[in-house]
């Protein structure tokens, strides 16, 4: 596996969680996009991009100036994945709508995109971060379905692994 990291923005400790797990099973590290730097994206061919949703399917707030972190770098050539929260029963319409950010910030990079994850399975009625039919990154409500999470990351781990 090249160089790879973890990088997540969290409020309430939901997406630091899941990313030290997603991180812990990789063996590699994970940093709050708050400490991103330009030096942190070109130490890694994989950076794995995670954050929570919030209002009308917005970034969690310390993604903003991690985003200009990310725009400002070049990205070309790197391989990256996207992971974020969401609930599901009280933002249906707008579920995971921050993993959808990040792309949409990001998606004429140059960089590799992996990890698209199948809505079968996945109670929600519309979400920014489904292109094509599937999500661009994994989603996960773990406050509806706290139950589902660990499969989850395991079936995405075990899909996106022999790409990093």
């Amino acid at each position: 596996m090249n160089a790879t990291i973890v990088i997540y923005g969290s409020s309430t400790g939901t997406c630091e969680a899941i990313a030290e797990k997603i991180a812990s099973k990789l063996g590699c590290e994970t940093i709050n996009v708050q400490d991103l730097t330009a030096d942190t994206i070109n130490d890694h061919q994989n950076l794995i991009l995670g954050t929570s949703t919030w209002g009308a399917g917005e970034l969690q707030d310390d993604w903003y100036d991690g985003l200009k972190t990310l725009q400002d770098a070049n990205l070309n050539g790197k391989t990256i994945a996207l992971f974020g929260c969401g609930d599901c029963e009280s933002y249906s319409d707008t579920f995971v709508g921050g993993i959808g950010e990040l792309y949409n910030a990001i998606k004429d990079s140059g960089a590799r995109f992996i990890g698209s994850v199948d809505t079968d399975g996945y109670t929600f009625d519309d979400s920014e971060a489904v292109i094509d039919g599937k999500f661009i990154g994994l989603p996960l409500d773990d406050i509806n379905e706290d139950d589902k999470t660990d499969m989850r990351i395991e079936n995405w781990l075990s899909a996106i692994s022999p790409e990093l």
